[in-house]
């Protein structure tokens, strides 16, 4: 008799997870999507700064011709390189980390410390993503500019800020909610890159 009214219990909750976990794997292929792109346009950045940076001391050195606005231009860039870049390294765990002392610590302990961490890392970038996002309308507003010619617009360096910290903490949200719900968001389709895109290229 208890078994007959626990059965639909079982099975609502079934569908639920379910759909958590199809909402959460739809969520995380985006989110990989923007990370992967938004990686190329950094490294293509990359690319362009250092012929940027060559073709100025060419015409420095060679030509007594320097280009105006190539330290402020490359300092803007850079900017955008770091933070394009920053939520897919986090994907794959690529950010430099002291877990010394941690990785001594039991299994479950540090899975909580984990949790711990990505929920606080997630409300700090959330914030820095509000801040940082007012900060750059601000210079889209005022029509902010690099203080020498041929005067830069700051805004479009300033908005990778916000960008790159919104994509960061819904990337550690992601890896969080592995953690602790590892049933409802697996880590081969929710938190795992390489995982989806060998998938991808398999199908």
């Amino acid at each position: 008799h208890r078994d007959l009214h626990s059965f639909p219990t079982r099975r609502s909750s079934d569908l639920v997870g379910a759909v958590i976990t199809a909402l959460a794997v739809k969520a995380a292929a985006l989110l990989f999507l923007i990370e992967r792109y938004l990686t190329y346009a950094s490294a293509a950045i990359i690319i362009g700064v250092m012929c940027f940076v060559g073709a100025e001391v060419f015409m420095r050195y060679a030509l007594n011709s320097p280009i105006p606005g190539h330290l402020e231009g490359s300092e803007l860039l850079v900017c955008i390189i770091v933070f394009f870049a920053v939520a897919y390294t986090q994907s794959l765990k690529g950010h430099v980390g002291m877990t010394l002392i941690i990785d001594s610590l039991p299994d479950k302990t540090k899975n909580i410390l984990e949790i711990i961490t990505l929920l606080l890392s997630v409300t700090t970038c959330a914030v820095l993503s509000y801040f940082s996002f007012k900060y750059a309308y601000n210079c889209w507003v005022i029509g902010d500019v690099t203080m020498t010619p041929p005067y830069f617009r700051v805004w479009p360096s300033a908005l990778a800020v916000p960008i790159g910290y919104i994509l960061l903490s819904m990337r550690m949200y992601l890896q969080a909610l592995h953690l602790l719900v590892p049933n409802y968001y697996p880590a081969e389709e929710v938190v795992n890159e390489s995982a989806l895109f060998k998938d991808e290229v398999t199908n």
